[in-house]
């Protein structure tokens, strides 16, 4: 597949990728990676980036006439054929007139016979997203494999070994779409290296009791929810430690002020005194130690946690309101597929009664459901391209919002992370500050000597040397 050349369907913006490739309807890309998991890599006009494979036409024909198949210098392509490529490389046909598909390439020259596949089972579905080839044959192709399935079904275009004969077929709904369970087996990982959001969470989920079943996306919604209130409750945490501390201030203040032991002298005195000092010096600490506590860590938490609110009421919203214009499409395929079945029996039965008795009146009846069943056909086809496109959108929104979340998340956990670390370094700075506040008090308490204190006493207090003596006769 790569060095082959594709024409865009759809315009495409790339910009919704870190990594896309943004191009308009009808522009020709250079393929330069083909993976089987729906995302091609391509280049434009310099440009090189990554597309869903389902916007955009396989090229038969390559850049130059040296690098053509020796089949399509010899004998080209007849008008209404197109040539599609399986995600695995494999060339396959579509008649656009009948919607007839076919192994072998059509010739140009009458009566070559082709392979036909005897019903639409050509591609694999990927994460609800059909891979490969045109859009419009995707759905149904799809679709058809499930409602269609034999019990012994030819190999799909590209599959590297034949389907196996199921005697208890499992099947799995993606996006209100119905696929055989090893279609989806068979997908590739569109991050391999990660354990990413973007490609485990497409399946609904049963609940336990089997009373209902839960979407992919909206597992993914509640665990950030989940995050959302556990960040509520830390913010709470640590409003509780600020009171804590508060109080503690509040209590430090007011034993200092308190004038017990006030009148001790002497270098005891000067070291009760500053320890009293201390206890306020720590009271301003605490104080500011909550203060911070409350700027740099408890209202950043309440600030983050509000705009993650938003976020996921904006991303819930968003998606189920695609999942819902995605279940609108398949529906009106559904309408589609059976008035044009309808539209055929009758004109099967028209015919049958021409073969009964020719007759003007049953021929003009014939014309008219034959008009009728064409009409339904081409409904049927709109129907299908409507829902294709709603089907990329749906995969590519799913997978932007997925990538999203997985963002957020880091995010959060990484905005916890940095503002606990806060919380520990405001703790040791409040540590030092408070060492600060007893250094002097240790030094005055160095300093108390008892008979310095004596001496100093009295000095100031003394009343006389003169003591009694002893008379002598």
């Amino acid at each position: 597949m790569s060095g082959c050349f594709c024409k865009s369907l759809y315009p495409f913006s790339g910009e919704q990728h870190q990594q896309g490739l943004s191009f308009q309807a009808g522009e020709i890309i250079k393929v330069v990676q083909a993976l089987p998991g729906g995302w091609w890599e391509g280049e434009r006009d310099g440009e090189r980036g990554w597309f869903p494979s389902s916007y955009v036409q396989v090229l038969e024909r390559t850049a130059s006439l040296s690098q053509l198949p020796i089949e399509d210098l010899r004998d080209p392509l007849p008008p209404q054929w197109r040539c599609y490529m399986s995600p695995q490389g494999r060339r396959y046909y579509v008649n656009t007139v009948n919607n007839e598909t076919t192994w072998e390439r059509p010739s140009s020259a009458p009566g070559t016979p082709k392979t036909p596949l005897r019903h639409k089972n050509s591609l694999p579905a990927v994460n609800g997203f059909h891979s490969g080839g045109s859009p419009l044959h995707h759905v149904e192709n799809s679709h058809n494999s499930v409602v269609r399935k034999s019990s012994m079904e030819p190999q799909s275009p590209g599959s590297t070994s034949p389907t196996r004969k199921q005697n208890k077929e499992t099947t799995v709904t993606i996006n209100c779409v119905t696929f055989p369970s090893l279609a989806v087996v068979e997908q590739q990982l569109l991050k391999p290296d990660e354990w990413s959001y973007c490609d485990y969470f497409w399946a609904d989920k049963k609940d336990p009791q089997g009373n209902g079943s839960i979407s992919g996306f909206e597992v993914l919604l509640q665990k950030q929810l989940k995050g959302k209130q556990m960040q509520k409750e830390m913010a709470e945490f640590i409003r509780e430690r600020i009171k804590i501390e508060e109080e503690y201030a509040k209590n430090l203040s007011k034993l200092s002020q308190i004038p017990l032991a006030s009148q001790e002298e002497g270098t005891l005195g000067e070291a009760w005194a500053q320890l009293k000092k201390s206890l306020a010096d720590e009271a301003e600490v605490h104080l500011k130690f909550s203060s911070k506590l409350q700027s740099e860590v408890e209202k950043p938490f309440l600030t983050f946690r509000e705009n993650f609110k938003k976020d996921m009421k904006r991303f819930d919203h968003h998606i189920a309101d695609l999942r819902k214009h995605l279940v609108g499409r398949y529906a009106a395929v559904e309408k589609a597929r059976k008035a044009l079945a309808d539209r055929q029996k009758e004109l099967e039965l028209k015919t049958q009664q021409l073969e009964i008795k020719l007759s003007n009146k049953i021929e003009e009846d014939i014309k008219k459901a034959r008009r009728k069943s064409t009409q339904a056909g081409d409904d049927l086809m709109k129907c299908v391209d409507l829902y294709n496109q709603s089907q990329s959108k749906w995969f590519e929104e799913i997978v932007t919002t997925s990538l999203e979340l997985e963002r957020l998340e880091v995010e959060r956990v990484e905005m916890i992370r940095q503002h606990l670390c806060q919380y520990t370094t405001l703790r040791h700075e409040t540590d030092m500050f408070n060492q600060s506040t007893m250094e002097p008090v240790d030094q005055l308490l160095q300093c108390v000597d008892p008979a310095k204190d004596r001496e100093l006493w009295v000095k100031e207090n003394k009343t006389g040397e003169i003591r009694p003596v002893d008379i002598e006769i």
